[in-house]
């Protein structure tokens, strides 16, 4: 009998959680953005995107040196290339700063 009083005693309390979660307030969905107003991934994706239009410039003017075509000069080479190497520094350590954020974020106490 006393399994039969330990099982009701349970379904009896796992009611009671159900009913206690369905009363817990609904996560809010993202705000709806305003128009022209752009997204935390467009401005990362357009970030991107400058990164890698920077690194194909770089490659193409150091291209065009090599193959001997006038009016690039090393200068424009080194200067290219420089501009490619802190563009990508910059994105990697921003990727960094948003992992860390992340995992701040997902080591808080709820």
């Amino acid at each position: 009998m006393s399994q039969g009083v330990e099982f009701n005693r349970l379904m009896l309390d796992m009611r009671a959680m159900q009913a206690d979660a369905m009363s817990l307030p609904k996560v809010a969905a993202a705000p709806e953005l305003a128009p022209g107003q752009s997204s935390f991934a467009d401005l990362l994706g357009s970030a991107i995107g400058a990164v890698h239009n920077t690194q194909q410039a770089s490659s193409q003017i150091a291209n065009a040196f090599e193959i001997g075509k006038s009016g690039v000069d090393l200068t424009d080479v080194m200067i290219a290339s420089q501009k490619a190497t802190v563009s990508f520094q910059a994105l990697t350590q921003v990727r960094n700063k948003v992992v860390q954020s992340y995992q701040d974020i997902m080591q808080m106490p709820v």
